[in-house]
């Protein structure tokens, strides 16, 4: 047959094996194409390599950019005469300038062409890192409104790039949050090379934007110069200077005035919301980046997607709650007495202990958690998903941020003095810190790893919509809104009891461990900074070292929990 000739010619050398005897039926032939097409197609082969060289050159570009902006930035700090903090600003400007024409450029003409967005991950930029973008990108908005306001007052002895600098980061900053808020789950699939570049030049201007902001310490020393010049005028001595930026900040210190004051306080509270937002940026850029040209077939694209339901969970909610509440009343009583002109030592050790209880229990959650899922027998969740992938790097590299910040706490008390009551508080702070981290990483990239199970009771719940529908159509009375009111209580407490002893002890540890997140959260995102104020580490360590150090660990804790927080709400609802 005319079928079989075409069959036994040429035969593909994968093909080989086959037994001569066998005979060839459809099924053969339609294995044989199938097979050509996955295998010896050129045109997916060069698809796919046209892909990875796009990838490569792009990375490459910000790999460059990158390196470069280090250099200007390590060389202000180290040879800060011949590369200056304007000379950086100027080099980050126009890096900024050429990342809003290519966003401005994908806004009114990539995104609007034909075809350009066909697919949308599902997975990428969910609501709270969209949130996140808006409200550290708010922040950072009115952090360069007080240090625009703050070079003005003091013009006389501030370059004018000083102003211009945070003129151009807050239209970058405006930019930037309508680009990611809107166009964050693009699969685009037009001028790939293009998009990838534009995407790697955001990144990395983003990234060089936070390398600054952590070890630019201008403002912070100035201040420093200017309580030294009181200190010493107070107790009648001549003030000395012994660090580089103190003889430019003598005379360039605040006035006694109150907007000035005002200005200099509201940067230094909101400088870390700034760090924050570049980190958060360059984690969903990185994730379009990754998304260019891919194309999401039936099975990616989730039919039911579990929706967040405060069912089945009661012990979480209550301590986690409880947690917050002690949280906030030790945020503030840390506020009113730690930032005054003499702290207190009383306010430190109250801090600390509350993180020592706190912590051992997260820990042990996590730990319980993690136990539960090596109980379960759901399977994993195999299939390629950048943005879990992109999870599961931020959360491990997050976390390297208050676990350094840990390890150097620990080197400075065991070198000093561990047996003085703070410093045995600080010591076990930082110990139960790096164990918190880890057991909690660990239970929630196990989590995010998992299959969402269904609940069971899905035609029940159908069964009360419908049924709440067929109430409203006709008009509810007062006895029937009773009715209903305890048709809800008795739901409530049936999906309780179904649900199994595993889901409901998932879903008690995630939410108490997401509350948990939020006051630790909360409490150095808004000024609580006893590392750097409690004076151990910055007197063993010297200022700037350990201003370094702190500013490179804090943005990064803060991520962390941040971050926690959003992989802890899909554990929950996955349960």
């Amino acid at each position: 047959m005319p079928g079989n000739k075409v069959s036994k010619q040429k035969p593909c050398h994968h093909c080989k094996s086959r037994p001569a005897s066998a005979p060839p039926d459809t099924s053969t032939i339609h294995y044989e194409k199938f097979w050509l097409y996955r295998h010896c197609s050129s045109v997916q082969q060069r698809d796919r390599q046209a892909q990875k060289a796009g990838q490569l050159f792009s990375g490459l570009l910000a790999m460059n950019v990158v390196f470069l902006g280090s250099a200007f930035i390590s060389s202000m700090i180290f040879n800060h005469v011949a590369i200056t903090l304007a000379d950086v600003w100027i080099l980050l400007s126009i890096l900024k300038v050429l990342c809003l024409c290519w966003i401005i450029y994908y806004l009114l003409g990539t995104s609007r062409q034909p075809h350009a967005v066909l697919y949308r991950d599902s997975h990428a930029g969910p609501i709270w890192i969209r949130g996140s973008v808006l409200l550290f990108g708010s922040f950072s908005i009115l952090l360069n409104v007080f240090q625009i306001g703050y070079s003005a007052i003091l013009i006389q002895c501030k370059s004018r790039v000083e102003i211009v600098f945070p003129s151009i980061e807050i239209f970058f900053i405006l930019t930037q949050a309508f680009f990611l808020w809107h166009h964050s789950k693009d699969c685009i699939q037009v001028q790939h090379n293009f998009t990838r570049c534009g995407l790697m030049l955001t990144i990395a201007t983003n990234l060089l934007l936070w390398l600054l902001a952590v070890t630019n310490d201008t403002i912070h020393m100035e201040i420093e110069s200017q309580l030294r010049e009181v200190e010493q005028r107070f107790e009648g001595k001549a003030p000395f200077s012994h660090c580089y930026l103190c003889n430019e900040t003598a005379s360039c210190t605040c006035p006694n005035t109150t907007i000035c004051k005002v200005f200099q306080k509201g940067y230094i509270l909101l400088y870390p919301f700034n760090t924050e937002y570049c980190l958060v940026c360059c984690s969903v850029l990185y994730v379009m980046w990754k998304n260019v040209g891919r194309r999401i077939s039936d099975h990616h694209v989730p039919h039911i997607k579990p929706t967040f339901k405060l069912q089945g969970v009661v012990f979480g909610p209550l301590l986690g709650t409880i947690a917050v509440i002690i949280g906030i009343c030790v945020f503030m009583m840390y506020q009113i007495q730690a930032t005054g002109s003499a702290p207190n030592r009383q306010v430190f050790v109250i801090y600390y202990s509350y993180y020592i209880v706190l912590l051992p229990l997260m820990s042990v959650g996590a730990v319980i958690g993690t136990i539960i899922h090596a109980l379960e027998k759901k399977e994993l969740d195999t299939l390629k998903n950048p943005t879990r992938s992109l999870d599961v790097i931020l959360l491990m590299g997050a976390a390297l941020g208050q676990i350094g910040m840990s390890y150097f706490s620990i080197v400075a008390i065991v070198a000093t003095d561990p047996r003085d009551l703070l410093n045995s508080l600080i010591l076990s702070h930082s110990v139960l810190l790096i164990f918190q981290n880890i057991t909690q990483n660990v239970f929630i990239i196990d989590g995010l790893h998992r299959q969402p199970l269904m609940p069971p009771d899905n035609d029940e719940e159908m069964k009360e919509e419908q049924n709440h529908e067929a109430y409203d159509q006709r008009g509810v009375n007062v006895l029937e809104l009773g009715q209903e009111i305890q048709k809800v209580s008795l739901s409530y407490i049936q999906s309780y009891s179904h649900l199994s002893w595993k889901r409901r002890a998932l879903r008690e540890i995630s939410f108490f461990l997401v509350l948990c997140n939020i006051i630790l959260w909360v409490m150095p995102t808004f000024g609580a900074h006893p590392v750097f104020e409690n004076g151990l580490e910055k007197s063993f360590y010297g200022y700037s070292t350990w201003f370094a150090i702190v500013n490179f660990g804090l943005p990064l804790g803060v991520f962390y929990r941040m971050h926690s927080v959003g992989g802890l709400l899909e554990v929950y609802i996955t349960a």
